[in-house]
């Protein structure tokens, strides 16, 4: 089992950029493929963001493409999003989650075992 503790949350104005970062309780953190998902008040969860084991490969939701980057740091057993060019509508808690069955990130949330509290983005207009 891991624990996932996220932070770097916090309130911004649109076109300003956040990191958050995710923290893992294993020191076997690259046995896990990692996610960041995101949910709105009144909305569904959903995916932002994955990164491989090795963190060779990534993928993005398209909402985020281009303005998000997916990183990790296996020798500090953290994960990283870097959001730039914030908008509105990325206001929701963002969430990592690990997997460790697959070697690369899925976008579905079934494919997460292990997830992380979650942390607030809010930007304002």
């Amino acid at each position: 089992q891991v624990q996932l503790v996220e932070s770097g949350g916090g309130l911004v104005q649109a076109g300003g950029s956040l990191r958050l970062s995710c923290a893992a309780s294993r020191r076997t953190f690259s046995n896990y493929a990692m996610g960041w998902f995101r949910q709105a008040p009144g909305k569904e969860r959903e995916f932002v963001a994955a990164i491989s084991k090795s963190g060779a490969n990534t993928r993005y939701a398209d909402s985020v493409k281009g303005r998000f980057t997916i990183s990790r740091d296996n020798a500090k057993n953290t994960v990283y999003l870097q959001m730039n060019s914030l908008k509105p509508e990325d206001t929701a808690v963002y969430y990592c989650a690990a997997d460790p069955t697959r070697t690369d990130g899925s976008s579905l949330i079934r494919g997460y075992d292990y997830w992380g509290q979650g942390t607030q983005v809010t930007v304002s207009s």
